[in-house]
């Protein structure tokens, strides 16, 4: 079983737990939290990484943290478990499959925009509210700059892409011309 498919159990599972306790939310707050915290301290996943390091030590270390951290409960039991079964390494796929089933609960969708030059924050908005009319769902946008699109955009909603760069029009047109010459 892949690491992805085992993070994407305990994480169905803490959500289900959290939405029971009208804390999903707060969940994904603590999650973000403690993906934080991966960051800020490089040494951490190393160490719940480490297959030299026991998982009572790794527990020991999950233990200690929890009270700085201020975790809902069923956040910092899924923790203590993990660090039990020395599976702290699923944390980083744990977190994204959390947010991404949170996101479906939600009716969210993210999208990535690929633009030539950056968009102003009213054509951003404008384009987030095209997009929510377009798939019936709230739109969460990244953006990408790419100058050769030349112009216009192009926008990826899961595996569906809407495509207006002005490089795949002249792409487009190109061909047109060489079948009917």
């Amino acid at each position: 079983m892949t690491t992805r498919t085992s993070a994407t159990r305990y994480a169905r599972a803490l959500l289900d737990v959290l939405l029971k306790e009208s804390t999903a939310e707060r969940g994904a707050e603590d999650l973000a939290r403690v993906s934080g915290l991966l960051r800020q301290f490089p040494e951490l996943p190393r160490a719940f990484t480490n297959p030299a390091i026991p998982a009572a030590r790794k527990r020991a270390l999950v233990a200690e943290l929890l009270p700085k951290l201020a975790l809902s409960v069923p956040v910092g039991k899924l923790l203590l478990m993990l660090a039990e079964r020395d599976r702290l390494l699923l944390l980083p796929d744990l977190i994204a499959v959390y947010e991404e089933r949170l996101e479906v609960l939600h009716n969210v969708v993210r999208a990535e925009v690929t633009t030539a030059e950056p968009l102003s924050p009213e054509r951003l908005s404008a384009l987030q509210r095209r997009l929510a009319s377009a798939t019936g769902r709230t739109v969460k946008i990244t953006t990408k700059v790419d100058p050769a699109i030349i112009g216009g955009l192009r926008a990826q909603i899961g595996s569906t892409v809407y495509d207006g760069s002005l490089v795949t029009q002249l792409e487009t047109f190109k061909q047109k011309l060489d079948n009917a010459i």
